[in-house]
C-alpha cells in the first residue's frame, strides 16, 4: 500500500512536525503494509528536512512530488478555473494511474480553505477511484480566518453551502479526524463513526546530549548578540500566537532574558504584524528574536536541542487546534508559562499532563494604554470585521467582550487588546508597568520569585499519556479510523445537508465572545 501525504507545502510547523513524527509509526503498524510513501505538496521542504524524514523512514522510500497548483491558491497565478484544471491533472497524474487502487490518502487541513478547488477535487477523485480518504483536520477557514471568504469567493464557492460541500463531505472511504475533543465531537454528531478524533503524538524520547544542548544555547547566543538567560516560543511569526503577551511575560518575570522564536514569517498575512512588533522591539530595544532558525545553515540546532538549552518555554497563543508545545515543553522537561486554551484544556487534563504555570488571562492597568483610542480602533476594526463574514453568519456574531463594556474599566486582558495598544503597554518600563498590573495578576508575584531561584515548576509525563499519545497509539487510532467498518445504524438522520448543518454548527461557536480577539481580525491592528 502506497500513502500519499497531502499538504499545501511543507513549511517548519505544527503540521510538518505531525507528519514527520506519526509517517515512520504508521509505515511500521498499517496492515496492508506501507510500500512507499508519497509526499504530495504545492512548495518543497528544505533539503536538510527531506533528508532526515527519508532518514526516519529507513526501509520505506519516500518520494516528494511539488506542484505549485497544491499550494495557496491566493499565491498562485490564473484564474480559479484553470487552476482547478491544473489540480484535475496533477491528481490524475497521482492518483488514477496504474496502481492506484493500493493508496491510502491523507490530507492534511483543507479545511483551512486556502485551496478549496484542492478540497474539491481531491474528495472527488478519491471517491471515484474508490480510495480511501483521511482529511485530517488542524484549522479552520471560519475560525479568526474571516480573509478566506473572500478568497473563496474568489475561486467560485459563492455560498456557505459550496464551501462545506468541499470542507466536510461525505464519501464511503472518506474520514474526517479532528486533533482535539471538542471539534471530534461535533463531527460526530453530524456525520458520525465517518468521523474521529485522532489526536496529535508526542513521546519523550531520549533528550539531547549536553554537548549538544551547550551548543544549541551558544548558537542562539550567537544569533541574540548577548549572554543571556533563554525563553523559548517555539512557533512561526503569526498573530494568533499572541507574542506582544510573551514578550510582557519574559520583562516581567526575567528581566535579563530574550524572548525567542524559532520560526519566522511563513505568510504574507503575517508580514505587517510582524514588522511593527521586530520595528518597536528595535527602536526600543526589547530582547526579542524573531525566527532564530529561520534560514538556518546546515549543522543549526534543532527545535528540540533548542528547547533543552532554554531556561523556559512560554505558548500565549489565544488560538490553537491542539498546543504541541504543551506537550514537547514536558517531554523535554523545561518548565512552560502557557495560556489554558478552553478547547484543549481538557484533552491535556485527560492525558495527565498538569501545568504549574497555567493561566486564563494576563490583566493589564487601562492607565498604560490610551483606552478612548483603542475603543476607537476596536469599533472600527469589528465593523470592518463584521462586514468581511459571509451575510448570513452576521447575526450569529457576538459583541467583544471589550466593546461590551460601556466606560473605561479600571484592566482589561492584555490579548484582547489590538497590537497597538499591546505596543503602548510594552513601551512602559518593565518596572512601572509591573508595579500597576502585578496586583491584578495574583500568580504572578509568586511566578518571578520562582523565576529568578530557577525553581519554576515542570510538567511531569505522566505514564497515562502513552495511551494517548504514543506513536503506537496513534497508528491504532488511524488504522481503526482508515479501515474499520462505518456502521450505518449510528449514522446521523438529519433533514438537512449534514455539510452545511455541521459548518453552521462550527460558525455559531467560532463567533462567541470567548473566539473574538481584535489581534485576529485584520492583519493591521
Amino acid at each position: 500500500m502506497r500513502l500519499i501525504i497531502v499538504h499545501f507545502h511543507l513549511r517548519p510547523g505544527g503540521v510538518r512536525r505531525v507528519i514527520e513524527l506519526a509517517a515512520p509509526h504508521l509505515a511500521a503498524a498499517l496492515r496492508p503494509r506501507v510500500t512507499e510513501v508519497k509526499l504530495l505538496a504545492g512548495e518543497a521542504p528544505e533539503d536538510s528536512w527531506l533528508g532526515s524524514f527519508r532518514r526516519l523512514l529507513s526501509g520505506t522510500p519516500v518520494v516528494c512530488t511539488v506542484d505549485p497548483v497544491l499550494g495557496y491558491l491566493s499565491e498562485q497565478r490564473g484564474g480559479a478555473g484553470e487552476a482547478a484544471c491544473k489540480i484535475r491533472e496533477c491528481l490524475a497524474r497521482i492518483l488514477a494511474g496504474p496502481g492506484a487502487a493500493d493508496c491510502l490518502v491523507w490530507a492534511h487541513n483543507l479545511g483551512l480553505g486556502r485551496n478549496l478547488p484542492l478540497a474539491r477535487e481531491l474528495t472527488r477523485v478519491c471517491a471515484r477511484q474508490g480510495l480511501r480518504l483521511i482529511v485530517h483536520h488542524h484549522d479552520w477557514w471560519f475560525e479568526n480566518r474571516w480573509a478566506r471568504w473572500s478568497e473563496m469567493r474568489r475561486a467560485g464557492f459563492l455560498s456557505l453551502k459550496t464551501a462545506a460541500a468541499s470542507v466536510f463531505a461525505s464519501s464511503p472511504g472518506l474520514r474526517h479526524a479532528a486533533i482535539n475533543q471538542a471539534d471530534a465531537r461535533l463531527l460526530r454528531r453530524h456525520l458520525g463513526s465517518q468521523a474521529a478524533w485522532l489526536p496529535n503524538l508526542t513521546e519523550p524520547g531520549q533528550l539531547p546530549s549536553p554537548r549538544r544542548t551547550r551548543f544549541a544555547g551558544a548558537w542562539l547566543r550567537a544569533r541574540i548578540g548577548a549572554d543571556a538567560p533563554l525563553w523559548l516560543l517555539p512557533c512561526r511569526a503569526l498573530r494568533r500566537k499572541n507574542i506582544a503577551e510573551a514578550l510582557l511575560l519574559t520583562r516581567w518575570l526575567r528581566p535579563e532574558a530574550w524572548l525567542v522564536t524559532t520560526a519566522g514569517v511563513s505568510s504574507a498575512d503575517e508580514q505587517a504584524y510582524a514588522d511593527r512588533l521586530v520595528g518597536a522591539a528595535c527602536q526600543q530595544g526589547w530582547p526579542l528574536l524573531l525566527g532564530a532558525l529561520r534560514g538556518a545553515p546546515e549543522g543549526a540546532p534543532s527545535v528540540a536541542e533548542c528547547l533543552a538549552a532554554s531556561e523556559v518555554v512560554l505558548l500565549t497563543s489565544v488560538q490553537e487546534g491542539f498546543g504541541l508545545p504543551f506537550l514537547e515543553a514536558a517531554a523535554a522537561r523545561r518548565p512552560l508559562i502557557a495560556r489554558a486554551l478552553p478547547n484543549i484544556a481538557p484533552d491535556l487534563a485527560l492525558f495527565g499532563l498538569r501545568f504549574p504555570q497555567s493561566y486564563d488571562d494576563v490583566a493589564v492597568s487601562t492607565a498604560l494604554f490610551d483606552w478612548q483610542a483603542e475603543r476607537r480602533r476596536q469599533e472600527r476594526l469589528y465593523r470592518h470585521w463584521l462586514a468581511s463574514l459571509p451575510s448570513a453568519c452576521r447575526r450569529w456574531a457576538a459583541k467583544p467582550c471589550l466593546l461590551a463594556c460601556r466606560s473605561a474599566p479600571a484592566s482589561a486582558p492584555f490579548s484582547r487588546l489590538t497590537l497597538t495598544a499591546q505596543l503602548e503597554v510594552l513601551a512602559w518600563p518593565p518596572a512601572q508597568s509591573w508595579d500597576l498590573c502585578a496586583p491584578l495578576n495574583p500568580f504572578l508575584p509568586r511566578w518571578r520569585r520562582r523565576a529568578a531561584a530557577g525553581r519554576l515548576g515542570v510538567s511531569e509525563w505522566p505514564r497515562r499519556a502513552g495511551r494517548w499519545l504514543s506513536g503506537r497509539a496513534y497508528a491504532e487510532r488511524f488504522a481503526r479510523l482508515a479501515f474499520g467498518r462505518t456502521n450505518a445504524s449510528r449514522l446521523p438522520r438529519l433533514k438537512a445537508n449534514p455539510a452545511v448543518a455541521l459548518q453552521n454548527a462550527f460558525i455559531r461557536d467560532r463567533l462567541q465572545p470567548d473566539h473574538l480577539f481584535p489581534l485576529l481580525w485584520n492583519s493591521c491592528t
